[in-house]
């Protein structure tokens, strides 16, 4: 009989197929959320002429869905720490994959906002859980990586909005791009079949007979039994668990985890959103604006994918540093006439380390927590960052109401990218008790518990 610790196992675990499959079905699943939330993005300029859309209402409509999001990846994210990950994960699957093929039948703006609310709640409920999933199974020296090279399954799926949307809404309408959503529920049997539960959560509730067949999953080469005893460390099951948050040293940084997150879903969604019509106004006939779109979601998957394997090498809090800073020079560099080849290099450098960097924020979170709290932790990020969602959206159709210059409409972008820089900058850092500030780790950050 031999006592195992289970956080250990799943650390120093050698990569193999069971790891492919969560990180395959993982990727599955944020792909498809990430196809839901773009499609706005492509649909907007038909959108505005069919229903004769002013920028403002427009805004309101691409922000809807991001108040949605905002609430579920609060609430989704606090409720999987209680009920498991692989419940809420298939739950909001099933959420935004009908309300999304339902909203090809909206004929009012009112119906079309109303359903795409209803998509964000499960939009964002998801994103959280399975970047938890993602980061628990994840062996430690790889861990930045795989959870960036699942985040930009989100950038496939935005590439692939695009991608389509330059064929499929110019010749069979936009309401076909919607109707596509349908594919996630023909998926859905497999997803019960092969996505995991957290062995966090399984051992929290008891269930260690679960917890021992997917550890020997994990981790073959252990040999582990029935006699062995599985171990974690002890955890408190707080009432309230935003509040863990703060405590431990953890408040300087949960506040400048906001902030980043406030700042880069700002220029994210701005950009997945007005990209298009921006470019459009400027002069370029759709399918070129949806092709600056498309490659800004390649951009994203080059930046999050290298950004990953950075990280694991530096640490991610200097990545990020450095990414917001090229993010905000290529937004700055966006506004100025250039030829072709230098614009598209512009929105993939921009897509790279807006996106990118969206998609390293939540492994950052992810590893700064403790497992008690991580869902918590990347629901309420996420939840407090989908104010700056929301705001992207409405900034957009506000700078395109005043008729600003070309150049300042990418500036204004720009700032948020310097605020951000700032706030990553002072994650791990104490004001209060610089004396008693720990060791930081490779990730840059205080000791999770991890």
């Amino acid at each position: 009989m031999r006592n195992i610790d289970v956080n250990d196992v799943i650390d120093n675990a050698a990569f193999n197929k069971f790891h492919w499959k969560v990180l395959f079905w993982c990727t599955l699943i944020i792909i498809f959320d990430g196809y839901d939330l773009v499609i706005y993005g492509v649909v907007l300029p038909i959108l505005m002429d069919q229903w004769q859309l002013s920028p403002y209402v427009a805004g309101l409509l691409g922000s809807s869905a991001l108040f949605g999001m905002m609430f579920g990846a609060m609430g989704f994210g606090m409720l999987s720490d209680r009920v498991g990950r692989k419940k809420v994960i298939i739950g909001c699957v099933v959420l935004f994959s009908v309300t999304t093929v339902i909203n090809g039948f909206a004929t009012t703006p009112w119906q079309f906002g109303i359903l795409r609310f209803i998509a964000g709640l499960g939009i964002g409920g998801v994103m959280p859980n399975v970047v938890s999933l993602m980061s628990e199974y994840s062996p430690a020296r790889k861990r930045s990586t795989l959870v960036a090279l699942m985040f930009s399954g989100y950038a496939v799926g935005g590439m692939m909005s695009a991608g389509l949307g330059i064929w499929i809404v110019p010749n069979f309408g936009w309401e076909i791009m919607f109707y596509l959503a349908v594919v996630p529920m023909l998926m859905l049997p497999f997803m019960l079949k092969f996505l995991p539960e957290s062995v966090a959560f399984l051992m929290a509730r008891k269930r260690e007979g679960e917890a021992r067949d997917i550890l020997v999953q994990v981790a073959p080469f252990k040999h582990i039994n029935e006699q062995d005893v599985l171990q974690v460390p002890p955890t408190t099951d707080s009432k309230a668990p935003v509040l863990e948050l703060f405590r431990d040293g953890r408040a300087m940084s949960t506040v400048m985890f906001w902030i980043a997150f406030f700042c880069c879903l700002l220029m994210v969604y701005a950009l997945g959103s007005w990209l298009p019509k921006l470019m459009s106004n400027a002069g370029y006939a759709l399918s070129s604006s949806l092709m600056f779109l498309m490659v800004l979601n390649i951009g994203a998957i080059v930046g999050a994918v290298g950004g990953g394997w950075l990280a694991d090498r530096l640490s991610l809090r200097s990545v990020l540093v450095s990414f917001f800073i090229l993010g905000s020079g290529s937004l700055v560099l966006l506004g100025y006439e250039n030829p072709m080849w230098v614009l598209y290099t512009l929105v993939g450098i921009a897509g790279a380390t807006t996106i990118g960097s969206q998609i390293l924020l939540y492994a950052y979170v992810a590893q700064y927590y403790p497992t008690s709290i991580r869902s918590t932790g990347l629901g309420w990020a996420s939840g407090i960052g989908r104010n700056g969602a929301i705001v992207g959206p409405l900034l957009g159709g506000a700078l395109l109401a005043m008729a600003l210059p070309h150049q300042m409409n990418f500036l204004a972008l720009a700032v948020p990218g310097a605020i951000a820089t700032v706030a990553i900058a002072l994650v791990g850092r104490r004001w209060l008790d610089p004396v008693q500030e720990p060791a930081l780790e490779n990730v840059g950050m205080a000791p999770s518990g991890q």
